[in-house]
């Protein structure tokens, strides 16, 4: 299933985090789909960012922290979406070390404030959290999580996702059940990749750093494995879980992960080598031997009950995901429009789902 504009034509879509990463491939998308998108997010973080590369959308709703509940509740109140899609986080491991309490705040309280602006705003039909594939109790296990497997996390961005599931479940039961009224869903997604990231400590980010300076990048975890997948696989798993929600109600109003298949469950050094071969140039690696705070070294999630239940399939292989991801940066760096060459991967995606 794709994202159809049959569904999104004029449909009023609050996007929280929209300046970010895969916020600002989100926001174009419902852009092209004919939704009328309104944003709560903070300034992007990065230099450059995808986000001013692609002509700032939904610039003219300025800046709002998540945290600060009246503000929320004003621009919910004011906008009166009838779908929200919460993306706004602390979305970096490495970055909740030296933060803890600020993405507890973010990620949790953050998540607070915005459901109890939804719950106040009459129009709200259909809300989707997303959280992480890492907000599971993580046993370095060899199989595949399920939505049903306990939350968990043991560095602060992972736990604050296993609590931001727990607020999403506690919310759902207590305000979200109403006859009638709006219905909450959540959605934990892997590691994405595509392009536009600037983020720091991560894998695609830190080669096209070190690649585009003719430098070799460093990698902490060559062993580490992870389910890649590129960023529009787990966007079209939140749209259409929005409209399923917005549709069926209570049907699908549970935790739901949208990760690639197991054959694309890399470690990091075979991602390191699609990466290489995609770019060329002279591109390589080495390994970083000074001490960081510790990273579980297997993860992986079980995504049948969105294929099952909502339709939903990953369309593009890993190999392909790193081609588009590398093509998207050796454009941009060539002149090309990075708008342009988002929407054209869109489109192109669309196409792809369309022959499956």
């Amino acid at each position: 299933m794709t994202p159809s504009a049959d569904f999104w034509r004029g449909r009023r879509v609050l996007l929280t985090g929209h300046t970010g990463f895969k916020g600002v491939w989100t926001a174009l998308w419902l852009e092209k789909l004919g939704a009328v998108v309104g944003g709560i997010a903070l300034a992007p973080e990065t230099s450059p960012d995808l986000w001013t590369m692609v002509g700032r959308p939904l610039e003219a709703d300025g800046f709002l922290d998540i945290r600060h509940a009246d503000e929320v509740r004003d621009r919910v109140a004011a906008f009166a979406p009838e779908i929200v899609i919460h993306m706004a986080a602390q979305a970096l491991v490495h970055a909740s070390y030296g933060d803890p309490a600020g993405t507890f705040d973010t990620n949790v309280m953050g998540l607070i404030r915005v459901l109890d602006a939804c719950r106040a705003t009459p129009s709200v039909r259909a809300v989707v959290n997303v959280t992480s594939d890492k907000c599971y109790e993580n046993r370095e296990q060899i199989w595949a999580y399920r939505e049903d497997d306990a939350m968990g996390g043991s560095d602060p961005y992972s736990a604050s996702k296993g609590c931001a599931e727990l607020v999403t479940a506690s919310y759902r039961k207590s305000f979200f059940s109403a006859p009638g009224g709006a219905r909450l869903a959540s959605g934990r997604a892997g590691n994405v990749i595509g392009g536009g990231d600037w983020s720091a400590d991560r894998l695609i980010p830190d080669c096209v750093r070190a690649f585009e300076a003719n430098k070799l990048v460093v990698i902490r975890n060559p062993l580490a494995t992870r389910p890649w997948q590129h960023v529009l696989e787990p966007i079209c798993g939140y749209l259409t879980l929005a409209q399923k929600l917005f549709e069926s109600g209570d049907s699908v109003a549970e935790g739901w992960n949208f990760g690639p298949a197991d054959t694309d469950a890399w470690p990091v050094r075979q991602v390191l080598d699609g990466i290489i071969e995609a770019w060329s140039d002279g591109a390589s690696w080495v390994q970083d031997d000074a001490a960081h705070p510790k990273e579980a070294m297997l993860l992986r999630v079980d995504a049948t009950k969105a294929r099952v239940r909502l339709g939903w399939q990953p369309r593009l292989p890993l190999p392909l995901a790193l081609r588009w991801t590398v093509d998207w940066y050796h454009n941009v760096r060539a002149g090309s429009s990075a708008r342009d060459l988002t929407l054209e991967q869109i489109a192109a995606f669309e196409q792809l789902a369309k022959i499956h």
